[in-house]
């Protein structure tokens, strides 16, 4: 029974070429109900592209998700961030991840600029090009769309994070049934979040995220620092229900993170994720959301 409400869940989501979505990627962000919009790491690139303002070396990530321990819906996902002096303080960024399999696959590269503004705000823009592959017969489409985001200290270890993907409302596919002219658009995904970091321990945070086609999303977590190199994490999540959980290993210059999602009914999904930071100075992960 768990198996068919998988492949419907599945079949579901492939019935229109407007299938792309703004995957959440990282197992810290899947660890914490992907309540992470106003956290500043390299996986910034694929969640809110101003975090990345905050990455001063370069570095590079892989990741891999293995949703509901089904093959055929495996994610795949890396990051590549290029911190360069150009306008100030200006860091550029390469996303890339891949759902799916031969018979239905989503894919998505974006190419991302981000840049601080002051001491406490950050903002990024990043383009991406979204393409979705179906079987044999209904061949491929490809489209572009935007990414905008924002981040800000609002007070002192208050943090807020705001995210909007395809603000323009990108056209997916537009097709003629009887003459009438039907136009299908990627969801425009609006993500709004605080974060409150307690001290170099303890970071709580929740946030709210709303597709346009569906109901809002309401997810809070938390990441506790128990030791110089290990951090425990965990998240819940209303749409759809869902608890996580995962721990991260900062190991100087390489961080290796896990996690596991489990849905209410289809049970778990484990994610994993490791990023290498070149020339890295600090001994610490820092903890700060935004610098």
């Amino acid at each position: 029974m768990r198996y068919l409400l998988i492949m419907v869940f599945f079949f579901v989501s492939t019935l229109s070429m407007a299938g792309v979505d703004n995957f959440a990627i990282g197992a810290r962000s899947a660890a914490m109900a992907n309540s992470t919009v106003m956290l500043a790491d390299i996986w910034s690139g694929h969640h809110n592209q101003a975090g990345l303002a905050s990455v001063e070396h370069i570095s590079g990530g892989i990741y891999y998700e293995n949703r509901f321990a089904v093959k055929e819906l495996g994610l795949n996902a890396g990051v590549v961030v290029l911190p360069v002096n150009l306008w100030g303080s200006s860091v550029f960024g390469l996303s890339f991840s891949y759902f799916g399999y031969s018979m239905y696959n989503d894919m998505k590269i974006g190419l991302a600029y981000a840049k601080k503004l002051g001491e406490r705000y950050s903002v990024g823009i990043q383009f991406d090009y979204l393409r979705t592959s179906i079987g044999e017969d209904y061949g491929n489409k490809g489209t572009v769309a935007v990414e905008v985001g924002l981040q800000a200290e609002l007070i002192d270890d208050l943090y807020i994070g705001v995210h909007i993907f395809n603000p323009t409302r990108s056209k997916a596919v537009e097709y003629e049934v009887q003459d009438v002219v039907t136009t299908e658009r990627i969801p425009t995904i609006l993500r709004f979040g605080l974060s409150y970091t307690f001290s170099e321990k303890v970071i709580l945070t929740a946030e709210v995220e709303k597709d346009v086609y569906a109901k809002p999303a309401f997810k809070a977590g938390v990441e506790y620092r128990a030791i110089k190199q290990l951090y425990l994490r965990g998240g819940v999540s209303s749409y759809p229900v869902s608890s996580s959980f995962g721990f991260g290993l900062y190991l100087g210059t390489f961080t290796l993170d896990f996690a596991a999602t489990k849905h209410q009914i289809l049970g778990y999904t484990p994610q994993i994720s490791l990023s290498y930071a070149i020339n890295t100075k600090s001994k610490e992960q820092p903890t700060e959301v935004v610098e």
